[in-house]
């Protein structure tokens, strides 16, 4: 049996290419939006719902919880059935949720629409990339991988600062039900801009297929290093900003909380570094790239450390820059190991973002501990030395068999 030649990925100067990287770029930025919506909400919900000042953080806790199981399902699910369909469906139905959530009237009841929408809203992160990898020419894949991101750091500042700008006027019903109408015009125009896939090949879903995926994605040592890096550098990143929140409140700067909150403007500079760490990616290599931009990261976290709010709110900056160019390059270099290694990738790209949420919650929980014994120079250092982890954990990829297939992550000579 003659296996069928596809159709060559997208490229610039196609419009269908347009079309994918504008979608893609919309539906980050949505998802991000719903995850983080209700943290400048928690006070808000307190007094709401009359609860203490510590139970709305479950508000945001059981999110990422579903969304760090879904992702297990959604991976495999997809390589079986497809991502389109999947992206469409899930961004639709967790933006439904969110302007339901809107009307709840108990916090159980809230608390269990946001574990919906986590396990909904992870269909899309779960499969973006593989999506990219294989829709998009492999000399720009990366790059619109990067776009992709940026989205994803956008929304992470919308969410925050649209709600807690429409709660001060409006209440925190109006924020959460603004998010959600929000998000379900981008799912809508995540179904229409979506061009058909050309290059997707199902894998079934069966018993032994499954287990040989997961044993190529699992037991690889270098998808294990990239999946490592994940934690290390998004629990370093939650680790910074959750400090922070106490440090700028705290003397010698004294900020009010809007004020201080401002520091998550930071993320537009994700939006710009990630598809330029793309971009450098495909010309130089992953492995050049991504420790150059954990470097970078390391620099920002030592700007902090100087007693000074200039310094600080550039070494903020820094960090953020160096975060997401790493980020967005890591997430490209691991689906593009995997596509190597044959199919699968809808699996691959799940374990990175399970370990990458997993570093989020056991890191940012850590930050709390390291200020209350430490102060900020104690967070500074818990960030630092996951950054430098990271950072040893991508130098030692060089010693990391290239898988043959392709040659996505080979560096020109």
């Amino acid at each position: 049996m003659t296996t069928p030649v596809l159709p060559p990925g997208w490229a610039p100067g196609d419009p269908a290419y347009r079309r994918i990287t504008l979608a893609l770029f919309l539906a980050g930025l949505a998802t991000f939006a719903l995850v983080y919506c209700t943290q400048p909400l928690l006070p808000l919900l307190a007094d709401a719902f009359d609860i203490t000042p510590a139970a709305p953080t479950l508000s945001l806790s059981v999110t990422t919880m579903a969304m760090g199981v879904a992702l297990l399902v959604f991976g495999p699910l997809s390589d079986a059935v497809g991502r389109l369909a999947l992206m469409r469906i899930t961004l639709l139905i967790a933006a439904l949720i969110a302007v339901a959530s809107a009307f709840a009237p108990s916090w159980w009841l809230l608390l269990t629409l946001r574990a919906a929408l986590g396990f909904a809203v992870a269909g899309l992160p779960a499969v973006a990339t593989a999506y990219l990898r294989e829709e998009i020419h492999p000399d720009w894949a990366t790059s619109a991988t990067g776009l992709y991101i940026g989205g994803t750091a956008i929304g992470g500042m919308s969410g925050r600062l649209i709600t807690g700008l429409l709660a001060q006027d409006f209440g925190w019903r109006v924020a959460l039900g603004g998010i959600g109408v929000m998000s379900v015009v981008i799912a809508i125009g995540l179904g229409v801009l979506l061009p058909s896939a050309r290059r997707f090949t199902p894998t079934p879903l069966r018993h032994g297929d499954l287990l040989d995926n997961a044993r190529r994605m699992v037991f690889d040592r270098g998808l294990l290093t990239l999946y490592a890096i994940g934690f290390c550098a998004m629990g370093a990143f939650v680790a910074a900003f959750n400090g922070l929140s106490f440090r700028l409140a705290a003397p010698p700067f004294d900020l009010a909380v809007g004020t201080a909150s401002l520091v998550f403007v930071t993320y537009l500079i994700g939006s710009f570094s990630s598809p330029w760490a793309g971009r450098l990616a495909s010309r130089y290599g992953f492995r050049r790239v991504v420790p150059a931009a954990l470097t970078i990261f390391a620099a920002g976290v030592a700007l902090t450390l100087v007693p000074d709010l200039t310094f600080v709110v550039i070494g903020v900056g820094v960090i953020t820059f160096g975060f997401f160019a790493a980020h967005g390059t890591t997430s490209g270099w691991v689906t593009a190991r995997a596509a190597n290694k044959g199919r699968g990738t809808g699996l691959t790209g799940s374990l990175y973002l399970t370990f990458y949420y997993a570093g989020s919650s056991v890191c940012g929980a850590v930050a709390g501990t390291a200020w209350s014994l430490g102060g900020w120079a104690a967070v500074a250092g818990l960030a630092g030395s996951l950054v430098a982890v990271a950072l040893l954990l991508a130098l030692s990829m060089r010693r990391v068999q290239l898988v043959p297939a392709h040659d996505y992550d080979q560096p020109p000579p």
